[in-house]
């Protein structure tokens, strides 16, 4: 496992260490915008043509039935159950916070203006499948969902090679209760949500993370105006900032548990002290011959992630702000000091016992998070992202009066002179 280590680099060198891995774009978009036409095109067939292609299924019916969303819950265990239901109270009671009434505000006399918050009628969730069914972002996804109080909640992830979906993932979404789930993965199941199909109803905003394909097929049906997206999310990313003060046996098991997402995964170490670095990567090769599952994928993700010196926290901070991760743990003394500095991140993870696992899964906080450093302009999935504002006014004749001449220069400056009429008509008998 060759791990690039970098020891007090320039600053001119910054950008070109911390850059992801080359995403061949033109390579993607070949490949993901057939898939994005045809469904477009021949719907329901194209899906499962994709289908059996990618996922080696033969699908007779697309939508996820009644009676195999109830058998779910034979095939779990009490204990998931019970894991499933103490992640939900979390989540639940972090993203009822977030939802605010706005009063209503006279900014002027006469003059009353607010905000409406109103849930979006129409959203599709994807959940990544294949090797992993993240019956997690179910949860993610589908808590703030039901908050911001939308109508049309429709679920897509890929089914196993028994053309079956995960019995964790039919349960949780039934817990939520979000009842209609399709069998479509990839960048087809993307297609689908926007475009609509025999089968799939189309939507008005697209949420979840994926891999490269099912990322950039979002960002093209978005680019396109059909539908809008939660924001490109994936593959999974960690940078970790460690001091002296980090037990370098958590440090590494954060390492890994990253690792075996995805094998695009992008995972960086920064620290100011090479004697912690070498106790590092000494203790990532230990704990890394234990896993018999993933490992594959593990050390494919290891192999391009890098360790970074650098001579203090301050140039260490710094240098996170230009990576801008979807998380971030802060394993060094005095973490929320180092914490409050941040300004580029998705999620952040203060001490040594804060794992990004944690949150993964039930501290409250939502794991739908910006990659590839895009946290530098959004943000993580939360109740607002479901929702969208709408502004009233209210004005009465006197505020129209107050505000008359006001209108009346500044449209007059622009040339607009049917504004300012607009206003003058109202007030002609004055």
């Amino acid at each position: 496992m060759d791990i690039q280590v970098y020891i007090h680099p320039p600053f001119k060198t910054w950008k070109s260490i911390i850059k992801r891995s080359i995403r061949d774009v033109s390579r993607l978009s070949d490949f993901v915008l057939p898939i994005i036409n045809n469904v477009k095109l021949y719907g329901d067939i194209a899906l499962k043509s994709y289908t059996k292609k990618y996922d080696h299924v033969n699908l007779k019916h697309i939508q996820i039935t009644e009676e195999e969303i109830n058998k779910s819950s034979k095939n779990i265990s009490d204990c998931l159950k019970k894991s499933i239901e103490v992640a939900y109270e979390n989540i639940q009671s972090f993203h009822k916070q977030q939802i605010q009434k706005e009063s209503k505000i006279e900014v002027f006399p006469g003059v009353i203006c607010w905000r409406k918050s109103v849930p979006i009628e129409k959203v599709g969730l994807y959940i990544p499948g294949g090797s992993a069914p993240l019956l997690s972002t179910v949860l993610m996804l589908g808590v703030p969902s039901k908050l911001a109080g939308c109508e049309d909640i429709i679920l897509c992830t890929p089914p196993n090679r028994n053309g079956e979906i995960d019995s964790s993932i039919l349960y949780t979404a039934k817990y939520i209760g979000i009842k209609r789930i399709y069998k479509i993965g990839g960048a087809q199941a993307i297609a689908a949500m926007a475009y609509g199909t025999e089968s799939i109803p189309s939507v008005y905003k697209i949420f979840g993370p994926g891999n490269s394909y099912v990322t950039l097929a979002k960002q093209i049906v978005a680019q396109k105006g059909i539908v809008s997206i939660d924001m490109p999310a994936g593959p999974s990313e960690v940078v970790i900032l460690a001091d002296q003060t980090a037990n370098p046996e958590y440090v590494a098991s954060d390492l890994i548990s990253q690792s075996e997402h995805d094998p695009e995964s992008y995972i960086l170490l920064i620290t100011i002290s090479i004697s912690c670095m070498e106790k590092i990567k000494k203790e990532l090769k230990k704990q890394l011959t234990s896993f018999s599952t993933r490992q594959n994928i593990m050390k494919k993700s290891l192999e391009k992630s890098k360790m970074i010196v650098l001579s203090s926290l301050e140039e260490s901070i710094d240098l996170i702000n230009q990576v801008a991760p979807e998380h971030l743990i802060i394993n060094c003394h005095n973490a929320s000091y180092w914490g409050d500095k941040i300004k580029n991140a998705g999620s952040v993870f203060l001490g040594n016992y804060s794992p990004v696992s944690v949150g993964d899964y039930a501290s409250g906080t939502n794991h739908v998070l910006p990659t590839y450093g895009y946290a530098k302009s959004y943000s993580g999935v939360s109740v607002d992202s479901f929702i969208k504002k709408i502004t009233f006014q209210k004005i009465s004749k006197k505020g129209l009066r107050g505000l008359s001449k006001c209108v009346s220069v500044l449209s007059s400056t622009e040339g607009l002179i049917a504004h300012k009429k607009s206003i003058d008509i109202r007030l002609k008998n004055e």
